[in-house]
């Protein structure tokens, strides 16, 4: 029996395709021009850093995930969704903390984009499709992972804007960046730390949507922490002093997040053809009986 359980309306596959276009174009002039960033020495690899990892990781991501999901396949949604999340926030990012170049309509551009399909993109998926399909995979390591980072990552931002505020300076993470405030830092302590939470505890609560946000959150962890691994080998080799504590949180993150991604996209599929079939088989019985 063919498999499609999920669709993509036409909308959100345009979306994706400008979005892959804008995105291919962002980080290919960001990596190929020089001075189109004109931001401070100490942003610039991270900045290089984050498109290196859009441009050879994230797009073709994004389109082989974007082809299976089209094509009906509940394992390239999620993954889809998940890339799409990365997208969202690292364009976000560019809109709200580089300095203004000749690329700010196209960063405003992939946020609005990113935006509006990855709420789109989650409020049209069956979030009890992917909770049945995945009946009978252990979910404790996914719980712990969600858990753990939520705790790490809070605690390493609020451990230094804390420590910044009682001492009546600036956070350590804007040493030399020039910038007014953590946008990063914001995003995360307003956003992914809660959302790591809330997916644990639903997870946990085996709850639908627990398994919805744990598939995305793991696909943008594994690409967020592999950004962040690239920033940080560009700043070392630009000379610049990386912090050990966040290389450390960020590099167990990406490998584990890989770890678990794979072990969840691969668990998805094959639970939905059972199932499938399971339904299939009970129809065809009935049907005898009747």
């Amino acid at each position: 029996m063919t498999e499609r359980r999920v669709s993509v309306p036409r909308p959100y596959v345009v979306a994706s395709v400008t979005s892959l276009v804008l995105a291919v174009v962002a980080s290919g002039v960001g990596l190929l021009v020089p001075g189109v960033y004109r931001d401070a020495a100490v942003l610039l690899p991270q900045l290089r850093g984050q498109d290196l990892l859009t441009l050879v990781v994230a797009c073709p991501a994004l389109v082989v995930s974007l082809y299976a999901a089209v094509r009906g396949s509940v394992r390239g949604y999620v993954a889809w969704i998940g890339v799409t999340g990365y997208l969202l926030y690292t364009y976000a990012t560019y809109a709200f903390m580089t300095a203004f170049n000749e690329l700010y309509l196209v960063y405003v551009a992939l946020f609005a984009l990113t935006f509006y399909t990855f709420v789109g993109g989650v409020v049209r998926l069956d979030a009890t499709l992917v909770k049945r399909a995945l009946d009978g995979h252990s979910v404790t390591a996914y719980v712990w992972f969600q858990t753990v980072v939520a705790v790490a990552v809070g605690l390493l931002w609020t451990v230094d804007v804390v420590t910044a505020i009682l001492a009546g300076a600036r956070p350590t993470v804007l040493a030399g960046t020039g910038l007014p405030t953590p946008v990063v830092q914001s995003l995360d302590l307003a956003v992914l730390v809660p959302a790591f939470g809330l997916s644990a505890y639903w997870l946990r609560r085996r709850r639908p949507w627990g398994y919805v946000l744990t598939g995305v959150l793991l696909v943008k962890s594994a690409t967020l922490g592999l950004a962040v691994l690239a920033m940080a080998v560009l700043q070392m080799s630009d000379g610049q002093s990386v912090a050990l504590p966040m290389l450390v949180v960020f590099g167990a993150v990406s490998g584990l997040a890989l770890v678990l991604t794979g072990r969840f996209v691969l668990a998805l599929e094959p639970s939905v053809q059972r199932v499938e079939r399971s339904h299939v088989s009970r129809s065809e019985s009935e049907s005898k009986v009747r």
